[in-house]
């Protein structure tokens, strides 16, 4: 099926406004992204080009710089997290329980969900079964954390026609890979229907930091300018805000006070609540 095939055109205003509990307006959808990057392969993304421009394979210093989020970066920004009362969504490459099971434990440790986001960072068009690599993924987060994810984010948010039917098929719940709305939508699927939440590109830091190479404060600045436009129209219908980091990224000194900044000021805003993505989900399917 193709996308509008799957979701019939709404627009926002003829729809009956969502509802918050206890007075809230507006949610904060924190995302966080546990990668294994794999040095057989090309770099999911590169800080540092090669001297003669042509990637190499191994590619250690890129390797080496997603590596550093992982060895000091998380635990940086899992610091910050607890301080704040914040539980994000980890959205995980499911290998990361094989080769960097700390960091998992540590996730559950903190009471936070688990979101599967393949086996590993390659793109989905890349699979030759991406049926078999789905429900590997799910089985492996299931069988490590005790707990089935209910949510998904494609690696660098790829999806072919038919990804969201072996979704569905693998008992996934909701995606963020789809950002065309504000509120929750439903998907049809060839099974039963998934539904799209309200993720973000652009308050997304591989976005800003390494694609767009805004200075560090633009973190702050640009969340804070979609927030305050959230915040106004959130007194006539809720609004959900999502911010994706990656310890790489945000994790990084340089960075880290405007992303901790960042979510402080939001913290401490009346009407705004973090939740994670399945709090998310069953409100929604509560209304």
């Amino acid at each position: 099926m193709l996308p509008h095939e799957r979701l019939p055109y709404s627009p926002i205003e003829s729809r009956p406004p969502l509802k918050l509990p206890g007075g809230a307006r507006l949610v904060v959808w924190p995302v966080l992204a546990l990668e294994e990057w794999d040095l057989a392969r090309p770099m999911a993304r590169m800080v540092i080009s090669p001297p003669q421009g042509q990637p190499m394979i191994p590619d250690l210093p890129n390797w080496t710089w997603h590596e550093y989020g992982n060895r000091v970066g998380f635990w940086r920004l899992r610091r910050m997290y607890e301080r704040l009362g914040i539980r994000p969504t980890v959205t995980l490459n499911a290998k990361t329980c094989e080769t960097y099971p700390q960091l998992v434990e540590a996730c559950l440790q903190s009471g936070w969900e688990l979101n599967a986001h393949s086996y590993e960072q390659v793109p989905m068009h890349k699979l030759e079964n991406q049926r078999e690599l789905i429900g590997r993924a799910v089985e492996i987060i299931t069988k490590f954390s005790g707990q089935r994810p209910r949510g998904w984010f494609g690696p660098g948010l790829t999806q072919t026609f038919d990804t969201i039917d072996h979704l569905a098929e693998a008992g996934i719940e909701y995606i963020g890979d789809w950002v065309l709305d504000d509120e929750p939508v439903r998907l049809k699927t060839t099974s039963r229907p998934v539904v799209a939440l309200p993720y973000n590109f652009e308050l997304h830091d591989i976005v800003l930091m390494a694609l767009q190479h805004h200075t560090s404060d633009v973190f702050r600045s640009r969340a804070m300018d979609h927030f305050e436009c959230l915040y106004e129209e959130s007194a006539a219908r809720p609004k959900i805000m999502a911010i994706a980091c990656h310890p790489y990224l945000s994790g990084v000194p340089h960075r880290f006070r405007h992303v901790e900044r960042t979510f402080a000021e939001l913290r401490g805003r009346a009407g705004v609540v973090f939740w994670d993505g399945t709090q998310i989900l069953d409100w929604f399917n509560g209304q």
